[in-house]
């Protein structure tokens, strides 16, 4: 038994959700419980414990559920589920958007070096709703500047929440064409929040903190502490399962 393994009651949203009563030689709740123990503790996929189905299994699993969307499709449902437990409407209206930079291993593809973080790897862009929660996501070579990650991660999200209105983001964002882009494409405000009038040195910008919050999130699983994957889509899928992870420990058990 592991501390990151689905209670009953997990697994039966899942299992609700995937919507699978194929009988099968392995119980799917233990293969989630080993792609969940890899996201959380970042082993390799052949140091799976021995408790686990082989490691071959769930690797397959889990290339399998992201490739038919099946992993976007469960965290997508539960952030629907979290908001309407809340009270509050399933597309929000006001999304917030940054990116992350994380060093990447030497077998992964698609990566570059960021010039202002001096890092070599992959950019995280996200866009998150006002609870946190994770809205959309692409994963690109760090040398890709915000804006034109950004334009990435808005084409990808086209179409998925009808009451968005407006985007906040900081000053990596700024310049007229882009607003315009982003309104000309979406019909959404572009609003930058600028630091606080009067204090110097760092300071937590209004709303946007929220975004870092959910970037902190990211941070306590240790699959994402770096890129390991050799695909951008595979660090895609393991950033929706780190907050598949989460919302399931935000519903009432």
């Amino acid at each position: 038994m592991y501390a990151t393994n689905l209670t009953d009651a997990q697994f039966e949203i899942i299992k609700n959700i995937q919507n699978d009563s194929r009988k099968r030689k392995y119980d799917l709740k233990n293969v989630w419980n080993a792609v969940l123990y890899i996201v959380k503790t970042g082993c390799q996929w052949r140091m799976l414990p021995i408790d686990f189905p082989k490691w071959q299994l769930v690797y397959y699993y889990f290339r399998k559920w992201d490739a038919t969307g099946l992993i976007e499709q469960i965290h997508d449902a539960l952030h629907e589920q979290i908001c309407e437990g809340l009270g509050k409407k399933k597309s929000p209206s006001i999304g917030l958007m940054d990116s992350q930079t994380s060093k990447s291993s030497s077998m992964t593809e698609e990566k570059g070096f960021d010039g202002n973080k001096k890092i070599n790897g992959r950019k995280r862009h996200v866009m998150t709703d006002t609870l946190g929660l994770l809205m959309g996501v692409v994963v690109h070579a760090a040398n890709i500047g915000e804006r034109e990650g950004a334009k990435l991660l808005l084409d990808k999200m086209r179409g998925k929440y009808p009451r968005l209105k407006k985007v906040l983001v900081d000053q990596g964002y700024t310049g007229t064409d882009f607003a315009q882009w982003v309104t000309n494409g979406f019909g959404w405000m572009l609003e930058v929040v600028a630091k606080v009038v009067g204090i110097s040195g760092f300071n937590v910008l209004p709303k946007r903190w929220i975004v870092e919050r959910t970037f902190g999130w990211f941070n306590f699983q240790r699959r994402l502490a770096k890129d390991y994957e050799l695909l951008p889509a595979c660090s895609e899928a393991m950033i929706r399962l780190s907050m598949i992870r989460i919302m399931l420990n935000k519903i009432p058990k």
